[in-house]
């Protein structure tokens, strides 16, 4: 589908460019990650492309390989090899960050599973800056599956799920420089995978 205009939460570029705990491209296995990508393609649209790609498909969706860890750290995410939406649009954030590509974080409103879990949580994926295009897109690293084929696109969007707002799911078009503290607080103070999926993000605090 085509998509509406993103609209930046911040004014200030560097706030999309930043290190810090959750996004630690200073670990020494992003620096290593984000070096070896870069060296196959000849230029940054192509390095994001191919970051992007790596992360949708070389980082495991925990729920698709029944892994019951969480992540949430960038480099942890890695390291693990694994991580739910959240954790790896944190990984794919750190790596383009790394090569100083403007990153942002986005949310959607999903119904959780329309059979057994009829109810809407959060979703996360990442707003980033093409500056080729000069323009900001979105980019879902979720991980392809079954029904699920999200792609890098630059004019028309193809992220993992569709909205559905019969369905009260709701799309949103504003890039975050920082993680939502409310997604932060589930993915550092749950222990499980199992007890975060009866108590996934209902509500952001950037919404307050």
């Amino acid at each position: 589908m085509k998509k509406a205009a993103l609209i930046l939460y911040s004014n200030k570029i560097d706030e999309y460019l930043k290190c810090d705990s959750v996004i630690d491209y200073d670990n020494e296995a992003i620096m290593e990650l984000a070096d070896t990508l870069l060296k196959k393609v000849n230029n940054k649209f192509d390095f994001i492309k191919t970051a992007y790609e790596f992360v949708r498909d070389n980082i495991s969706h925990s729920a698709d390989i029944n892994e019951d860890m969480i992540t949430c750290a960038a480099s942890e995410t890695l390291k693990a090899g694994h991580g739910i939406c959240f954790a790896k649009s944190h990984l794919l954030a750190a790596l383009l960050r790394c090569k100083s590509i403007p990153t942002g974080f986005c949310y959607q409103k999903l119904i959780l599973d329309d059979e057994v879990a009829p109810i809407l949580v959060y979703h996360g994926l990442n707003g980033v800056y093409i500056e080729e295009h000069r323009k900001w897109i979105r980019l879902d690293a979720r991980g392809n599956k079954t029904g699920v084929d999200a792609q890098f696109s630059i004019e028309t969007e193809q992220l993992a799920f569709p909205i559905r707002p019969q369905m009260g799911e709701v799309d949103s078009y504003i890039v975050y420089p920082d993680p939502d503290i409310k997604i932060l607080e589930k993915l550092r103070n749950i222990k499980t995978r199992t007890e975060l999926w009866h108590n996934l993000p209902t509500e952001l605090e950037y919404n307050k």
